[in-house]
């Protein structure tokens, strides 16, 4: 039978309408400039929730001149590929604490991650919106990334364990404990005597529930938006390493924004810093109860054994070598004498 030019023209039309079911909306209209902004935080972390909410702002006050895309929960790539692809402008913004960096731009990213350096807020603060925090903003620019000026609070961290309760050193002899990437965490636990393994925190849970690692080390916002109070029985309280995280842009990116753009992501990012700490300080000081209630049972430990370890294992002697006299003298500064 024959078909009207109507028929044929209908037809097409609905084949193509079918085609595109299941497809998203199309915007109005595209911002002028988009940019991708990756991370590999867990979508219901604190700081995740914070940067989310700043890139809001920066899209709402760059009136379509510029869109950030925020990808959280490592959807663009483990952190070693995210860092790749920030460097070579893939992605143009990425954040990530100074010790996964430091495999990278050097010992001296991590040095505020040193194992019981900061006794408290009251002396980190100070050093990371002091001349610490500029020591590693400096280290870290020189692999060619664009720093913020502000860091971001990662928390204190916790030891948890599948099996037993860590109290003194002699619980970690020869214990299988996961550690971040980085050379800091791995010599940390050796030093006191474990056996650690270096996994991606996308990629902890499975690993703590297929028994690679027995344990593993986050301050408490992570052990609850990663859930692992599912596969952890024990937290350990031992306050063994502070960190922080840094925004990053690839220098091209950035530099290819007006200033009036980048002005406002500055603002944008900088500027939701303090209400981001309190987050983070006001979940790691409200989370015992929430982990109390999945199972988790919680000690305190007495640290003083733990530093002695270190100390009589030559563990910060040789940290102070690879890092530097000059840059162990500004930590020192504000932690007082750790060797």
């Amino acid at each position: 039978m024959k078909r009207t030019r109507r028929q044929v023209l209908g037809g097409a039309a609905a084949a193509a309408a079918t085609a595109l079911v299941g497809l998203p909306a199309r915007r109005a209209k595209a911002a002028d400039i988009v940019m991708k902004f990756g991370h590999g935080n867990p979508e219901t972390h604190p700081n995740s929730i914070r940067l989310k909410a700043a890139v809001d702002k920066i899209n709402q006050a760059a009136k379509g001149k510029l869109e950030i895309q925020v990808f959280p929960n490592a959807q663009l790539g483990l952190d070693a590929a995210m860092l790749s692809q920030v460097r070579s402008g893939v992605i143009d913004f990425y954040f990530t604490s100074g010790v996964s960096i430091s495999s990278a731009a050097g010992p001296a990213a991590a040095i505020n991650a040193m194992a019981f350096a900061f006794k408290s807020y009251a002396d980190v603060w100070p050093a990371m919106d002091g001349d610490l925090g500029k020591l590693v903003r400096d280290t870290i620019s020189k692999i060619g990334l664009r720093v913020f000026d502000k860091c971001w609070d990662s928390g204190y961290r916790q030891i948890t364990t599948a099996t037993k309760p860590i109290n003194t050193p002699d619980d970690l002899k020869g214990f299988k404990m996961r550690v971040p990437i980085s050379p800091l965490n791995t010599s940390l636990f050796k030093a006191l005597g474990a056996s650690p393994v270096s996994i991606d925190f996308n990629e902890l849970y499975t690993a703590l529930q297929t028994h690679i690692a027995d344990g593993e080390e986050n301050p408490l916002a992570f052990v609850f938006a990663g859930k692992l109070y599912e596969v952890q029985k024990y937290c350990s309280l031992t306050n063994h390493i502070w960190d922080g995280a840094w925004m990053f842009a690839n220098p091209n990116s950035w530099n290819s924004l007006p200033k009036e753009l980048q002005e406002i992501v500055d603002n944008g990012i900088n500027g939701e810093v303090p209400q981001a700490r309190a987050d983070i300080k006001n979940a790691n000081d409200s989370l015992r109860a929430e982990l109390e209630k999945h199972g988790m049972v919680f000690n305190s430990p007495v640290l003083d054994p733990f530093r002695d370890v270190l100390r009589a294992n030559g563990f910060y002697k040789d940290w102070r070598d690879k890092i530097g006299a000059e840059a162990w003298a500004v930590l020192e500064k504000y932690t007082g004498a750790l060797a």
